[in-house]
């Protein structure tokens, strides 16, 4: 199993943050993203609750469904798809706090590569770029 959890304040406005992690489509900007898509507009709003986003990081593509937003203090997503490795996940939660210096980010994924006898593996590779990943994209919002 596989359970990342990132906590940064990110020296930015709190609606500026959510803005930035939750425009789907825009998230080739961040390292280690090479390509991002809006595959289906949420029920209200077009990145929100119910919106399908795809995202290639190269080596992994990942089908991410919007399951909670609150804006601007949660965004919930679920893997629905991925290739070439099966996720099973379980939460994915981005949850933003207003802070003196700008806006803490508690970020937080958890699931598991659902290959049999070796999925473990993975799980361990994965969680630790996964941590490096949302960290990297933090810093990168925070220098926009």
């Amino acid at each position: 199993m596989f359970d990342i959890k990132v906590s940064r304040v990110v020296k930015k406005d709190i609606s500026f943050v959510f803005e930035q992690l939750a425009n789907h489509s825009e998230y080739k900007q961040f390292p280690g993203v090479k390509g991002s898509k809006l595959l289906e507009k949420g029920n209200s709003e077009d990145n929100g609750l119910g919106a399908l986003r795809m995202i290639d990081t190269g080596s992994v593509v990942l089908h991410e469904r919007i399951v909670s937003f609150e804006r601007p203090t949660k965004l919930g997503y679920l893997i629905e798809y991925s290739t070439p490795l099966p996720f099973a996940h379980d939460l994915g939660e981005i949850i933003l706090s207003e802070q003196e210096d700008g806006t803490l980010v508690e970020w937080h994924s958890k699931g598991r590569i659902n290959i049999p006898l070796i999925g473990g593996m993975f799980d361990s590779r994965f969680q630790k770029m996964g941590g490096k990943s949302f960290g990297a994209i933090l810093k990168f919002i925070e220098n926009i």
